[in-house]
This record gives structure tokens, sequence and C-alpha cells, in this order.
């Protein structure tokens, strides 16, 4: 290897690893199919290894590649950082913060704290990352977290700020179609939305179908889905009735409370940064402001 391989390069390499694909990586980057394929064989050269085979089905990536893709993740993470650390003069609360949440959350709760943020410090600019998986914090991949787990690393600091209730909703549609259940032993006769795959949610599934006198099944559900956000818009529409945070179903019009008596089960929330960046101004405002936020909603936090 006669020059040291560039990061624009290791860039190029870590998106088409994750996206699978030379035109999805393209995409991702704002680049050309060419530009991008020309890229990668020109780093194949310098490395003198394979990174990609191809096949009808896209790109798989080699062992080689796959040994390089956490090298190539801690290096993407670490510009991010550098870059969000230089966007604003030490002490000032303003610049770049990136904070991870929840996919629902993200969407039907977030942005109105966000509003009030936008407010209170018009010079700090948000990154939003909408995954259910947990970033990397210790690794600051983002600076501040919404979690519905208990955070365990002694490194992090976390407030936790609410304990979300489940509940059950349909749309006026729905019931105007087919009724709404008068007691649990009715809820076996509607079509419900609920989980897919994800083991999580079907734990919080069977907690139900407990409450429920066990009257519920997963081959029962007449939509299954992982999303969140795809199940609540499922419920609006009029699909069946669905489970969703109470306080984001009971202020949305079109939505009624199925079974009142019925709590699902309750999530923890928790807000959590890095310890080395709790004492960063736009950090800690991201952060205080998020805790204020969840806090006035009075959710038991």
């Amino acid at each position: 290897m006669s020059l040291p391989i560039s990061w624009d390069d290791q860039r190029i390499f870590l998106a088409v690893l994750e996206e699978g694909s030379l035109s999805a990586a393209a995409r991702r980057l704002g680049l050309s199919h060419p530009t991008v394929r020309n890229r990668i064989e020109a780093l194949e050269r310098e490395l003198g290894t394979v990174l990609f085979t191809r096949s009808v089905n896209g790109l798989t990536p080699t062992e080689t590649a796959e040994t390089l893709r956490d090298s190539a993740r801690a290096m993407a993470m670490a510009s991010d950082l550098f870059v969000r650390q230089a966007s604003a003069p030490g002490g000032e609360v303003a610049g770049i913060v990136r904070v991870s949440v929840p996919e629902f959350m993200g969407i039907e709760v977030i942005p109105a704290m966000l509003a009030r943020l936008r407010i209170e410090h018009p010079g700090i600019r948000i990154e939003l990352s909408l995954s259910n998986a947990p970033a990397d914090l210790l690794a600051q991949e983002v600076d501040v977290a919404v979690r519905t787990v208990t955070p365990k690393q002694e490194a992090l600091v976390a407030r936790k700020v609410a304990a979300i209730p489940l509940g059950l909703f349909a749309s006026h549609a729905y019931i105007a179609r087919r009724g709404a259940p008068a007691d649990v032993s009715e809820i076996a006769d509607h079509d419900i939305i609920g989980p897919d795959r994800n083991r999580a949610d079907l734990a919080i599934a069977a907690i139900l179908a407990e409450r429920l006198g066990g009257t519920l099944s997963r081959d029962r559900f007449v939509l299954r889905t992982d999303s969140h956000p795809a199940q609540i818009a499922a419920t609006r529409a009029g699909v069946g009735i669905g489970i969703a945070q109470i306080p984001v179903g009971e202020s949305d019009p079109n939505l009624v409370r199925i079974l009142p008596e019925v709590e699902v089960t309750v999530i923890e929330t928790w807000i959590v940064t890095h310890e080395n960046l709790a004492r960063v101004p736009r950090v800690r405002a991201v952060f205080d402001s998020l805790v204020d936020s969840f806090l006035s909603r009075g959710l038991r936090g």
C-alpha cells in the first residue's frame, strides 16, 4: 500500500457495505453510480484485495470487507463527532446536537418538544436519528438519546422522565362499522393490529392476551407489523384496534380509547448522554429541555 487510504474512500466503502448496492450507496452519499463504482474499484486496487463479489442480487461483502466493518463505522462516528464538536465555539449554546429516539416517539412525541427547544435555544441545530435500536452512547455515536430501557453503563448520565402507559384504541370509522367491545370477552371478535416478529412487542402482546383472559393470539392479528408508526396509522385508517401510547391516542381526535380499564403495560423512558458530553453547553441544553418537556407531561416519571 503506497499511500494512506483517504477517509472519503472509507466512507464510500462503508455506505456500499451497509446499503448492499452501488446505486443505494450513491443515493445515500449524493454521488453518481459510476463515481461510487470507480472509487470502490480503486480502493480494492490500493488494498490489493477484493471487497465485494458481484451477483444478480447485488453486492456481497467478502470476509475481508466484513473484518473492516467495525473500523469503518468507528471512523464514521469519529468524523461525525468531530463535525458536531466543531460546529460551535466553546461555551456557546449553539451548534449541532445529534439525538437518537425510538421511531414512534420521533414521529408522534418529540417534534413538539423540538419546537420548544427551537424557541429556547435558536442557535442549536438537531440531527434526529429515528431507530428502535439503541445508539452507541459510549462511542458517542449520538450526543443525546431517548431510551425505553434502563441505562446501565457507568459512563452515562441518565434521567428517568416518564412511565408511559399503553392502551387500546380504534378509529371512529372502525367503531361505526364494527362497534366497540363492551368488555374483554368481546375482543376476540374484533380486528386487532399487532406486532410481527419483534420479540419485545410480541411479549407485550402476550401480556395483553393474558389480561384479556387468553382470548387473543398472534394468528388473529389482521395486520402484523413491527413499525409502531405503521400500527397507529393503520388504527387511524380504521383497519382495526391497535395498541398506542395513551397520551398520544387520547390527544388524537380521530381515535377512541377501547376498554379504558385495560392498561396493557408501561414504558419507562429515559434521557441519556455520555458523562463527557453532559458538560458541553449545547448538549446539556438539549438534555435539560427534553427532560423538562417530558416531565411537564406528567407521565409518572
